[in-house]
């Protein structure tokens, strides 16, 4: 099994073991990643470091091989001419001192000869130069130079044989040796990119460790902005911090469904109360102005009239309130097909004696919508009550439906005072009154266009204030459209 195939493995127990899932803390986990994902490129620079002491180590054996038969070579020639001269000087003076150093030449090559055949036994010429040195051991039987000549000839032909040799063997060496490193250099590449391949795999493995808990959180979060149901279980496997703030949302969702329950009773008790007394004060101010109980002086009857108009601007009060709380109930919608043309004019009736005053243009571009009934009334009827208290008078009210791509706008517009942007965010919260008087000197309870807000919401939409070229303040309600 090569080193990578043992590497791979490591890093796929690695990541099928979930050791990391096993970690505390965030920082035990950020650092935990760090070092698994450290250990790839460990091994990578161990490998490099081998390949590079193994091509060190091969370079040099080369080299010292290399150049000791080049020296051996080198003094086999050296020993060549010494022997060459010896045997002609002894063919000239013949005398016991000139065989002694022919003798001592001729060993002397033996000798480099020996040493150079047994290093390297796969050279050519090493028998031919074996046999030629035999040959002219036998020196004293040569007569004249004219004998000696061919021997040496022999001889330097069998040198040259064996030098060729000697270059063929070093070229063939330097090949063997540029073909290993080929090879390395094959193997590392490969290696470099599994290992890099796999300290990514492991790099996103510990990212995404971090990243899906903190997913969750955002998902938390984003329930608890828009309240929608029961939030998701505790995380079992993720670093202690981020439990622990999962946990603290969770305990902050709980706090405000206690605190919306609180509100939600309180404002369902407190109107519900509020009607038992209102009533009775009601009806008192009845048998007053009707003078059951005794003629009125006209200050007390106008005494009275302010009476009974208070009485009944707080009914009105505490029905709004009764709306309000009855909507906050409501958590999902019910979408089914609708007649908008219909609806709008079913509201238009409603409000014919507050209309009297106005210019309607009625623009309906649809014939069904899907949405949910009691939620779209509520929208219009409260946008319709909204442009007939602050509209101009004797001005007309634009009313738009119309559908682009998979929504359906709603846009009700009329002349006015035109809203500050400062307003228009706040705009849309429960009991914020815009700062312009109403047509009908009633003062505003500033749920209306919030209510629009909840209902649009409920079915998954918005509302907003759009600029148009046909009157100065306009409301418009997204409502997406979705299967029944």
């Amino acid at each position: 099994m090569s080193n990578y195939q043992r590497y791979a493995m490591l890093a796929s127990k690695l990541i099928e073991s979930g050791s990391l899932l096993r970690l505390g803390s965030l920082r035990q986990l950020i650092l935990g990643s760090f070092f698994v994902a450290l250990v790839p490129l460990a091994a990578l620079l161990w490998q490099s470091h081998t390949d590079l002491t193994k091509v060190s180590r091969m370079t040099i054996d080369a080299t010292q091989q290399i150049a000791g038969i080049v020296s051996k070579v080198q003094q086999l020639e050296s020993a060549s001419v010494v022997l060459e001269r010896t045997l002609r000087q002894y063919l000239v003076l013949k005398n016991p001192q000139a065989a002694e150093l022919v003798d001592s030449a001729v060993k002397r090559f033996r000798e480099r000869q020996t040493l150079l055949c047994n290093a390297s036994p796969h050279l050519l010429g090493c028998e031919a130069i074996a046999s030629q040195i035999t040959a002219l051991s036998s020196y004293q039987s040569f007569i004249s130079v004219e004998q000696l000549n061919p021997r040496l000839n022999e001889l330097r032909q069998a040198m040259l044989t064996l030098q060729e040799s000697v270059d063929e063997a070093i070229a063939e060496r330097l090949a063997m040796q540029r073909d290993d490193v080929t090879t390395m250099q094959a193997q590392q590449g490969w290696l470099s990119a599994l290992l890099v391949s796999v300290s990514l795999v492991l790099i996103l493995l510990g990212s995404q460790l971090v990243i899906n808990p903190v997913r969750k959180l955002k998902l938390v979060i984003r329930m608890l902005a828009r309240q929608q149901g029961h939030l998701p279980p505790l995380s079992t496997r993720a670093p202690k911090e981020l439990v622990g703030v999962e946990r603290d949302l969770h305990w902050l969702g709980e706090r405000l469904a206690q605190l919306e329950n609180i509100r939600t009773a309180l404002l369902r008790h407190a109107a519900h109360e509020l009607k038992t007394p209102l009533a009775s004060i009601k009806e008192g101010c009845a048998l007053l102005s009707d003078g059951t109980v005794g003629k009125l002086s006209e200050p007390q009857k106008e005494v009275m009239s302010l009476l009974a108009s208070s009485t009944s601007r707080l009914n009105t009060l505490i029905e709004k309130l009764l709306d309000y709380n009855i909507l906050l109930q409501q958590a999902r919608a019910t979408f089914t097909p609708i007649n908008v043309a219909q609806m709008v004019e079913q509201c238009i009736e409603d409000y014919q004696l507050a209309l009297q005053q106005h210019e309607l243009d009625v623009r309906v571009d649809i014939d069904i919508m899907l949405a949910d009934a009691e939620l779209l009334r509520r929208i219009f009827d409260n946008l319709l009550s909204n442009a007939v208290a602050h509209g101009a008078v004797n001005k007309t009210i634009h009313i738009r439906v119309a559908r682009y791509d998979n929504e359906v706008h709603i846009d009700v517009a009329n002349d006015g005072n035109k809203i500050p942007e400062s307003q228009i965010d706040s705009l849309f919260e429960p009991f914020v009154r815009g700062e312009g008087v109403r047509n009908d000197n009633v003062i505003g309870t500033g749920l209306g266009l919030s209510i629009v807000a909840d209902c649009a919401r409920i079915m998954h939409g918005g509302v907003s204030v759009i600029n148009v070229d046909y009157a100065d303040v306009c409301f418009r309600v997204v409502i997406p459209q979705q299967d029944v």
